[in-house]
């Protein structure tokens, strides 16, 4: 088995859809609510981008056969409810939702328009949908598995720093989906036999609050969890990282490109291309409570040689030969 694949329990049956035009009625432009708890930048605007390239793949063309309306959080999760309840009045035929506190949001405001997760940490444990197999309700999609990828992160922060016996957690409370990845953390390191240093920000001025706490406790590395206003802040926390000099291992790759050292993640991108296949599942009749929750498949390990320079590591061989990509 390929060390990045997991096997998903969903039916490869979803991915063989028709094309959208032989059930779609004349003259019928569908309607696609786009919710992300983000703001909009490049790095998302690509993300959306595969989104649509999924769709064209399946017979839709915007402006054409369907109309996408896009809304953004900008990290501040208070915005969400309004940002839903507008996507309703607007009548969308399927809403498209990133992360817990945007898919919370528009479940609150609807319980008949379809929701689709593009990306959701763990919609179980977060209280989102009944189970995998079958969702329930009017929202399915995809999972990213990033609870599971915690303990990972943690061995390869110990292989990089074997006498670090303290290590923080940076996370967001505010967002649902970081309780299931704190608490897979507090198992890990029960595990690697280290301690946990929780540490809290629900925004940026807390961000730097928490680092000035990890090096008061004389933690030795930081475990960033994945959320949106951390990738929002994602330059900032690698210069405070780079400045305190602690190594840091993220769940999001984007973090890695800004200075951080490295990521062990999902492909997020991919989740949004395949979250198309389930719009167009559900434009076709299908009721989005039958339709298993896929989990994800491709999971990238990508290290910054540059900042491991910086902060005077050295990289393990066995480690660097795991890497789909190296920074140098």
């Amino acid at each position: 088995m390929d060390r990045r694949t997991f096997i998903s329990g969903v039916s490869v049956g979803l991915l063989a859809a028709p094309l959208a035009a032989q059930a779609q009625p004349a003259g019928k432009a569908w309607r696609i609510g786009v919710l992300s708890a983000g703001s909009s930048s490049a790095t998302r605007e690509a993300n959306i981008d595969a989104f649509k390239q999924g769709l064209r793949e399946l017979g839709y063309v915007e402006g054409h056969n369907i109309v996408i309306e896009s809304r953004w959080g900008a990290g501040k999760y208070e915005s969400l409810r309004g940002l839903a309840a507008e996507l309703v009045r607007l009548k969308m035929d399927v809403i498209v939702t990133v992360a817990v506190p945007a898919i919370r949001a528009a479940k609150e405001a609807t319980s008949t328009i379809p929701i689709v997760m593009a990306v959701v940490v763990d919609p179980v444990a977060t209280g989102l949908v009944a189970s995998f197999a079958r969702p329930g309700g009017n929202i399915t999609g995809l999972s990213v598995r990033t609870p599971e990828l915690v303990g990972k992160q943690l061995g390869m922060l110990k292989e990089i720093v074997p006498k670090a016996s303290r290590v923080a957690v940076l996370w967001n409370p505010e967002n649902p989906g970081n309780l299931p990845q704190l608490r897979a953390a507090e198992l890990a390191a029960q595990t690697l036999g280290m301690r946990l240093q929780s540490l809290e920000a629900r925004s940026p001025r807390e961000i730097d609050a928490a680092f000035a706490a990890m090096t008061e406790e004389a933690a030795g590395a930081v475990v960033v969890l994945v959320d949106v206003m951390f990738i929002d802040q994602r330059t900032r926390i690698a210069e405070l990282a780079a400045t305190r000099r602690l190594p840091a291992v993220y769940g999001q790759v984007e973090h890695v490109a800004s200075g951080g050292l490295m990521a062990y993640a999902p492909s997020f991108r991919d989740n949004y291309r395949r979250a198309a296949v389930y719009v167009d599942k559900i434009l076709k009749g299908a009721k989005p409570g039958d339709l298993p929750i896929e989990q994800a498949a491709k999971f990238t390990l990508v290290i910054n040689l540059k900042t491991a320079k910086t902060l005077g590591l050295t990289i393990p061989p066995t480690l660097l030969l795991q890497a789909d990509q190296v920074i140098e």
